[in-house]
């Protein structure tokens, strides 16, 4: 395409022009992106030559100096097979004098919570107009680098500063990444928090007074008051955030290329619900991935001296590979595909509109999830959820469903992100339990789109633990048989058992299953109908019948342990 210094500068007089000549560069670019999965590359020229037009207004010498052949040669340049150049703007003023369009870094002027003054630009004219380190974005994600990095730090800071990306383009290694960053540590960030931290973000992944069990993370003055597990993310991101990465010598990342690839997190010991934890990050790896690089982060989180938790962030990097790094590392804690069965548990849990922008409160300002302007430059239609909320999302899942809801049986969650997900969207969240690990896979219900994928959460062994807690994993699969297949044993049983578990000789849990009316359900704690089996157990002898250690046939024939068994009324063998 042919443009012109009056579309790029504007020309006196020539508005109709002007318009016209960059309208030509914005359709070029165009071209160019929409062209290139075809091999087609477009680029733009914009040269001044001597013509019969020009010879008119513009001294003889000055003309000669123009020529057309001038510019021709770049011309055959950018149309040979061998030229890879796509979507670039050339202003050819002479002979050797070839421009191509750049950007200045610019500079940082406005801090948080405070307008935003003229004067601040005045101060600051030289650096924002110091051409040091210029870029040249390829396309419009490019283009907002600049800016979703900064709001992300005024957001996070405040602090008035050079752009974050101008720290790595200032290392002068290019773009790429070098693997001597390996070992490399982030400076230290520190969190202060208070309970209402941590019911922030138990309700931004989803947490509702409709659900009694969720009360003790929603209240402060529940006698159960604690902080859910996965908000040891929270304290940790700070490393991600605010140009964190960036200041590491030989990173030279480009942050609108950056995707959250996969997570790790483990606990030492449960969350507390307020204080000042200080992270420490560091590089634990790098790999080349051929089309992209990842970046390994290690963050240990402390509480004092005393290490809380531990966090491993999976960075990739698209177009960072290359190098010639590995490709593995034994650093990496790497996901695990779930059983090749159907699931033990399913939930179903749906996300609201406001689900990103209630989540984002707890630290993550990245406008990609609430600026519907920045997520179409982004490529999606609308602002995108966070992926780290999903995750809360699927932890919760199985924190109910297998542990009672008790954040001190939960040990380690690790997952890979896939696709997003749109807030008001539904989570399903499926579940195989194999010992202490429980393997995950979280889709989108509406278009049955995996977005966690080789997931699992490790959760710490029961020994000591209550026959309530116990009894309630057995019961929840139990009741999710019910309503996978209830009609059917309905028709085969027609009856009610019911289930007592003691421990030292005293009730401590207490189960109902109606296989007698509808289709069928569970019920815990005490029964108002009629039941026609009880069942009293001691926890022991029933974990190990779960366990496959003990003949059921003989615990009811037989009474072995001194297990007490009263059969009341209707009597059907379902043993």
């Amino acid at each position: 395409m042919t443009a012109s210094a009056a579309g790029i500068y504007g020309n006196f007089g020539q508005a109709n022009y002007s318009a016209a000549k960059l309208g030509l560069l914005g359709l070029a670019n165009t071209l160019a992106i929409e062209g290139r999965k075809y091999n087609i590359h477009c680029n733009t020229i914009a040269p001044v030559a001597g013509s019969r037009l020009t010879e008119t207004v513009m001294p003889p010498d000055l003309v000669a100096s123009l020529k057309p052949e001038y510019v021709a040669p770049l011309v055959l340049w950018l149309c040979h097979e061998q030229c890879q150049e796509n979507g670039g703007l050339f202003e050819v003023l002479r002979q050797k004098h070839i421009l191509r369009w750049e950007r200045t870094q610019g500079y940082i002027v406005r801090q948080k919570n405070q307008s935003m003054k003229p004067e601040a630009i005045r101060d600051h004219w030289e650096k924002i107009c110091d051409f040091t380190d210029a870029t040249k974005p390829a396309n419009v994600q490019e283009s907002l680098q600049s800016m979703v990095s900064v709001l992300s730090q005024v957001e996070s800071q405040g602090d008035v500063g050079v752009n974050p990306a101008a720290a790595a383009a200032s290392a002068g290694l290019g773009s790429g990444i070098d693997p001597v960053t390996v070992g490399q540590k982030l400076p230290p960030t520190t969190f202060s928090f208070n309970h209402t931290q941590c019911i922030l973000y138990a309700l931004g992944v989803g947490m509702s007074t409709k659900d009694p069990d969720h009360l003790r993370f929603l209240y402060e003055g529940h006698p159960d008051f604690g902080c859910l597990p996965t908000f040891g993310v929270i304290p940790s991101q700070a490393a991600m955030m605010g140009g964190g990465l960036s200041s590491v010598p030989g990173l030279n990342i480009d942050f609108t290329q950056v995707l959250h690839g996969e997570q790790y997190l483990e606990l030492y010991k449960p969350l507390p619900t307020s204080g000042k934890l200080t992270s420490e990050a560091t590089i634990a790896d790098v790999l080349d991935k051929g089309s992209g690089a990842v970046i390994l982060l290690d963050v240990n989180t402390y509480s004092g001296n005393e290490l809380v938790c531990y966090n491993q962030f999976s960075v990739f990097v698209v177009g960072a590979g290359g190098f010639g790094g590995k490709r593995s590392s034994e650093k990496a804690k790497p996901p695990v595909p779930p059983p090749k069965r159907s699931p033990d548990a399913v939930v179903i849990d749906s996300t609201t509109r406001d689900q990103a922008a209630l989540y984002r409160l707890s630290g993550d300002w990245n406008p990609l999830h609430i600026d519907p302007s920045f997520a179409a430059m982004g490529g999606f239609k609308a602002p995108i959820l966070h992926g780290l909320c999903s995750f809360g999302f699927a932890a919760r899942h199985v924190l109910k469903q297998f542990a009672d809801n008790d954040p001190s049986r939960f040990k380690a969650i690790k997952v890979r992100f896939v696709k997003p997900v749109m807030p008001g969207q539904s989570l399903q969240t499926e579940m195989w339990k194999e010992g202490n690990r429980v393997h995950i896979q979280c889709k989108v219900k509406e278009t049955d789109a995996v977005v966690l994928a080789g997931a699992y959460v490790d959760l710490h062994g029961t020994s000591g633990a209550s026959p309530e807690n116990l009894s309630q994993l057995v019961f929840a699969e139990i009741g999710r048989r019910i309503k996978d297949a209830g009609s059917e044993l309905v028709k085969k049983v027609n009856a009610v058992f019911g289930w007592e578990i003691t421990k030292d000789g005293k009730k401590a849990a207490q189960w109902t299953i109606d296989l007698k009316s509808g289709s069928g359900s569970l019920h815990k704690g005490p029964y108002s109908g009629k039941v026609d089996v009880t069942m009293t157990v001691s926890d022991e002898d029933f974990m190990e019948v779960v366990q496959g250690k003990l003949n059921p046939q003989k615990v009811t024939l037989m009474g072995l342990k001194g297990t007490l068994l009263s059969l009341q009324g209707h009597h059907n063998p379902i043993m």
